[in-house]
């Protein structure tokens, strides 16, 4: 696969940046962008907020993630304990992170 200048990568690592995340979401859907977002490390626990419900309403159920392994390291269960706004099948590995690096013109760690 070669990068799609028109799909964006939002990497996140950091417990705080919520408010970030959905607002890039926000304006990357209106620039009719495709993102591709993956949960990783600390964020995980962002998938508790609120928030989460929005953003995962603006992404395609194939093109939102979130680490099983960091998940599982924050205490979280993979199985019993899907956020809402996600399916089994959007647990992932860091191959994910391989993916949003391979298929995104853009790309965004926050």
């Amino acid at each position: 696969m070669s990068a799609d200048p028109n799909k964006l990568g939002i990497f996140v690592t950091s417990p705080q940046n919520m408010r970030h995340v959905v607002g890039v979401a926000r304006a990357a859907v209106r620039a009719g962008k495709t993102m591709m977002v993956f949960f990783t490390y600390k964020s995980v626990h962002l998938t508790k907020s609120p928030q989460f419900i929005d953003l995962a309403d603006m992404c395609d159920v194939e093109n939102l993630a979130i680490c099983a392994d960091s998940y599982t390291c924050e205490g979280y269960d993979t199985a019993a304990d899907i956020p809402k706004g996600l399916t089994a099948t959007q647990m992932r590995t860091q191959s994910y992170h391989g993916a949003v690096l391979d298929e995104c013109g853009q790309y965004l760690v926050l």
